[in-house]
């Protein structure tokens, strides 16, 4: 699946793979053997290529350390019991990584070149795909300008990239989250919206105090009233109320979750109540208080599904059911890995196997 494009490659001499336990290695600090990249210049990309994975060489007047024109997605690969990758949803990775670079002025990477050059990249690191039951290959796609010029301006040259790496789960336990009314994560009329290095940047002071108090992340607010919910750390924030899924709907602001659109098209075919709304801090806390909060947790790429076991707000701590309680979140969780490890029906086609 490479298109018209073509891609040269330069493989490493000796596979680094049989270095780790793939199955188990600490989450996006142990890479695989190859890198992919491609290079833009004169309005057009010119070239893409595959190399071992290395250090690369730049300046440090390289555009994209000053003005922050650096855009990304995360996406993951797995591996069925027969030894057959696929990806999950990936088209819908390439469709937000272009929303990303339209609007943070950078040019859109052309469909054979970022299909391509992941699936080459696939293939040649296949071996680094991991086999255990919630281990995946975590693949990081990522878009950058690269003038080495000191001037504020939008760049002239950019590179696509594709790196790799194995994974296991991101949070090994529930987490505990603390609702933010001080700083914000995103406004109206901003980049909340896109995968943007800089809305994860201005995130880890805030997440950083929160972690000081005993919480492991944060629940965003809104930038106008901080009265309603909008996203957790790096993930969208869905609920349990009564017998309905509930969960912030889209705008400017939130990031349109590849894995949460996945959590709300499997609670609708499974003929449950889904609501796309705001969601008040208030309404959280009445629910909390009249027993109908029943689940709460995180959903994205890296995390999957992160229970929450208790938000604090305002000084008080409101704990949740237990997890094993929880019916739907512990549900969606299993369908969506055994989905992607060939062991349920693959009913919404969103597996690509990698040939």
């Amino acid at each position: 699946m490479t298109g018209t494009f073509d891609i040269s490659i330069q493989k490493i001499a000796k596979s680094k793979v049989s270095e780790y336990d793939v199955n188990n290695v600490p989450f996006g600090k142990c890479f695989s053997d190859h890198m992919f990249v491609a290079e833009y210049s004169d309005g057009k990309w010119q070239k893409a290529y595959i190399m071992p994975y290395q250090n690369v060489p730049m300046s440090y007047a390289i555009s994209s350390l000053h003005y922050g024109q650096a855009i990304f997605e995360g996406m993951k690969a797995y591996k069925n019991e027969k030894g057959e990758v696929s990806l999950f949803r990936p088209t819908e990775n390439f469709k937000r990584l272009n929303k990303s670079a339209i609007r943070m002025a950078m040019p859109e990477v052309p469909e054979e070149i970022f299909m391509g050059g992941l699936f080459e990249l696939l293939r040649l690191d296949s071996a680094w795909v991991p086999t255990s039951e919630t281990g995946s290959l975590y693949i990081r796609p990522f878009l950058i300008s690269t003038d080495e010029a000191i001037g504020v301006k939008a760049s002239d040259t950019y590179k696509f990239i594709i790196i790799t790496c194995p994974a296991g789960k991101y949070y090994s336990e529930p987490i505990k989250v603390l609702v933010e009314t001080n700083y914000i994560r995103a406004v109206k009329g901003g980049i909340g919206f896109v995968k943007a290095a800089g809305n994860y940047g201005r995130s880890l002071y805030p997440t950083k105090l929160a972690q000081q108090k005993g919480y492991q992340q944060v629940i965003w607010t809104d930038s106008e009233t901080h009265q309603y919910v909008e996203e957790s750390g790096t993930m969208n924030l869905m609920f349990v109320i009564g017998d309905t899924v509930v969960t912030p709907g889209l705008g400017d602001t939130i990031l349109a979750g590849i894995t949460r659109d996945s959590v709300l098209t499997l609670a609708r075919d499974w003929g449950m109540r889904v609501e796309e709304r705001k969601i008040s801090i208030i309404e959280l806390i009445e629910a909390h208080e009249k027993g109908l909060l029943r689940e709460a947790f995180g959903c994205g790429t890296a995390a999957t599904i992160a229970q929450i076991v208790g938000i604090g707000y305002n000084g008080k701590d409101y704990p949740l059911p237990p997890v094993e309680e929880r019916k739907f979140s512990t549900k969606v969780d299993e369908v969506l890995r055994n989905i992607r490890k060939g062991k349920a029906e693959d009913k919404f086609k969103w597996m690509m196997k990698v040939d």
